[in-house]
């Protein structure tokens, strides 16, 4: 997260907006433990990861959203076995994942 601050610190200075993803929930096998996080600019940067697959893809819409709208998010991913890999969450795993603005 140390990381993650000084890229929002950075951000913020240019006069970006920042949303700040978090895995609060987790089952089976996934990628990415709980408390796992990735952050976002209103310019569509990021960094950080939730799952290291494409369900990042869908979380930065998510935060884009939220910092569009102001609105907090709860997103669930979960996936069967026979596609895992394809989506990112290996062995069918789900997270669960927290969007919201920071600051």
């Amino acid at each position: 997260m140390r990381d993650l601050i000084t890229t929002i610190d950075a951000w913020r200075a240019r006069g970006d907006q920042v949303a700040l993803a978090t895995v609060v929930k987790t089952g089976g096998s996934t990628p990415r433990p709980l408390g796992a996080k990735m952050i976002v600019n209103s310019r569509g940067e990021f960094a950080g990861s939730v799952s290291g697959g494409c369900v990042e893809g869908a979380v930065i819409e998510d935060a884009l959203r939220a910092i569009k709208t102001g609105t907090p998010q709860l997103r669930a991913f979960g996936i069967a076995d026979e596609t895992a890999w394809d989506v990112g969450l290996s062995c069918g795993g789900m997270i669960e994942v927290f969007v919201e603005v920071v600051g």
